[in-house]
């Protein structure tokens, strides 16, 4: 894939969870957990990469023609750069491509940049899920359920 993007593979399970990581340093997940979603069916996902330095991730879960993000990380100094939405545009291509009709996600009420990503793709929101982010200090956060179509208009 062109723009340092590739599949991921088993052999990323390391860089996922340094990744990861960084990305969420309250709840990492672990290269032992990344490796069993790898494992199941309709479990696939994107590298993006500059000089083979690992930079950030998608990983989605594809059922039927319903897909849902599983996560979606990108190294905080390479943040605004658009990688997150090279990212899951080439996803949603992917996806599109394998007859998925939505992509759904879910994002931390109080995470504004991630909002504004989604909502700059046309992402909306159609559910909530109310104290289902926990953080170290302060209260629970919502999280919102965001659905995007895939259809062809």
């Amino acid at each position: 894939m062109s723009g340092g993007l590739r599949p991921l593979t088993a052999f990323d399970l390391p860089i996922l969870e340094h990744l990861h990581a960084d990305s969420f340093p309250e709840d990492p997940w672990s290269a032992g957990s990344f490796g069993k979603l790898l494992a199941l069916p309709g479990v696939h996902g994107l590298l993006t990469q500059a000089s083979q330095r690992p930079l950030g991730f998608l990983l989605w879960r594809r059922a039927a023609d319903e897909a849902e993000v599983l996560t979606l990380c990108v190294q905080p100094a390479a943040r605004r750069r658009g990688l997150a939405a090279s990212l899951l545009r080439a996803g949603m291509a992917s996806l599109k491509r394998c007859g998925t009709q939505r992509l759904f996600l879910e994002v931390a009420e109080d995470n504004l940049a991630a909002r504004e990503l989604y909502k700059s793709l046309r992402f909306c929101e159609v559910g909530r899920r109310s104290g289902y982010y926990r953080r170290s200090r302060g209260p629970k956060i919502d999280a919102l359920l965001l659905e995007i179509s895939l259809k062809d208009d």
